[in-house]
């Protein structure tokens, strides 16, 4: 294969993100996004590393028109989708159940297992398989290559992934664990292993994934053992609009005595619960302003999100046995040092602390934020989901089992 170049493209319901980069170095040579695609005002940003950045609004009525404006914006920096350097397309796709437990090159049979999984992600899976076919008319001869969300937590034991219900009634409707961000607690869990000086497989790190959506994992030699998200990314900590664990009698109380359908409870549980349900604010900075001026529902939201973060470390802590490392990453915990140490404080016994000076520290780099003499090491490891289904789909296109395929 001649071409180095990777376009990265996550196509959500109303938009596309996309990244093209470099597989020589690592490098970034343009970033864009395509959002509000079908509505009023949709909107064009497209960034090329080293240049101008660019904005524009417009009609963007669908994600063919979508890709095609992105073409167009990576066509004006000579970064075209013609460019013999493209060695493939990485598309993110969210849900692979079981079968996908790796990236893989897309034919017709993935595409029909995806759109088969669409029961399992209503809202993302129908979304990817758009953004996959519009980048397969484009360029039908270049390899386009499928990285699940899912993959990363396959390798947990049915211990995990089973919930304790009928065998029978969960095969058939595929119930289980399947978890969710995979891609970033893959990065995060290696490159946790790499700040420490050792080998994936010698280390046993819990990834906390503290973004809009949250997840936690166990990763025990670079394998999933366990993870927060279940059958959908409802599961699990309290994030910014989901409401995470809760008794599953809830909804039928909300359905027997609030009178709410199914639907109703669906958008209250994914949309208007954990912290904007909490207090109105689903953004972690502006709650902690409330906090710092003594706003009590503020306050209670926060000690709500930290309570559940607390109760999945030591839960995590007990499955892996062994813990070399806490790696705080995404939004929330690359950037709010109240939030990782909260999350520790009171877990000293267990060896995990804080250094307040190194948690204080703002930084893009991957880090350790304790002691020198902890017993459990504390990071913060920026992560980087784009580069993951990059490094995946260039490795798999240029296997020499799937050199025909270029």
């Amino acid at each position: 294969m001649s071409g180095s170049r990777v376009l990265v493209l996550n196509s959500g319901s109303s938009s596309v993100k996309y990244q093209l980069l470099d597989m020589r170095d690592g490098s970034r040579l343009a970033v864009g996004l395509v959002e509000r695609i079908g509505e009023n005002g949709s909107c064009v940003k497209h960034s090329p590393v080293g240049g101008e950045s660019r904005e524009w609004s417009g009609s963007v009525p669908d994600h063919d028109a979508a890709l095609k404006a992105m073409a167009a914006e990576l066509d004006r920096d000579g970064l075209g989708l013609d460019s013999p350097e493209l060695a493939a397309i990485g598309h993110r796709v969210v849900h692979g159940g079981l079968r996908f437990t790796e990236p893989t090159v897309i034919d017709d049979a993935v595409l029909a297992e995806i759109e088969r999984l669409i029961p399992v992600a209503p809202l993302h899976n129908p979304a990817n398989l758009t953004g996959i076919r519009t980048a397969q008319a484009l360029r039908p001869d270049l390899p386009q290559v499928a990285v699940f969300d899912t993959a990363f937590h396959t390798t947990m034991p049915e211990s995990a992934a089973r919930y304790a219900i009928d065998v029978e009634t969960a095969d058939a409707h595929r119930v289980r664990r399947y978890g969710f961000h995979g891609t970033s607690h893959a990065y995060v869990s290696r490159e946790t292993a790499r700040l420490l000086g050792r080998a994936p497989g010698d280390v046993n790190v819990i990834v906390l994934h503290l973004g809009n959506g949250a997840s936690a994992s166990a990763v025990r030699g670079g394998r999933c053992v366990d993870t927060s998200m279940g059958l959908t990314p409802l599961e699990g900590l309290v994030m910014g609009t989901r409401s995470g664990d809760m008794d599953p009698a809830v909804i039928f109380h909300l359905m027997r005595v609030g009178g709410m359908s199914a639907d109703e409870i669906d958008t209250l549980l994914n949309k208007r619960s954990g912290l904007i349900g909490l207090c109105g604010d689903n953004d972690m900075r502006e709650i902690r302003r409330r906090v710092d001026a003594g706003d009590e529902r503020a306050e209670l939201a926060f000690d709500i999100y930290i309570h559940r973060l607390k109760k999945y470390i030591g839960a995590y802590y007990a499955v892996l046995g062994r813990v070399d490392a806490v790696a705080f990453t995404a939004g929330v915990g690359e950037n709010s040092a109240p939030v990782r140490e909260a999350a520790l404080t009171g877990l000293e016994g267990l060896g995990l602390e804080v250094d307040g000076e190194l948690n204080a520290v703002r930084s893009d780099e991957a880090r350790l934020i304790s002691p020198a003499d902890a017993r459990v090491a504390v990071a913060v490891v920026p992560t980087d989901e784009e580069m993951e289904i990059a490094a995946q789909t260039y490795a798999l296109v240029n296997d020499s089992g799937n050199q025909n395929l270029t």
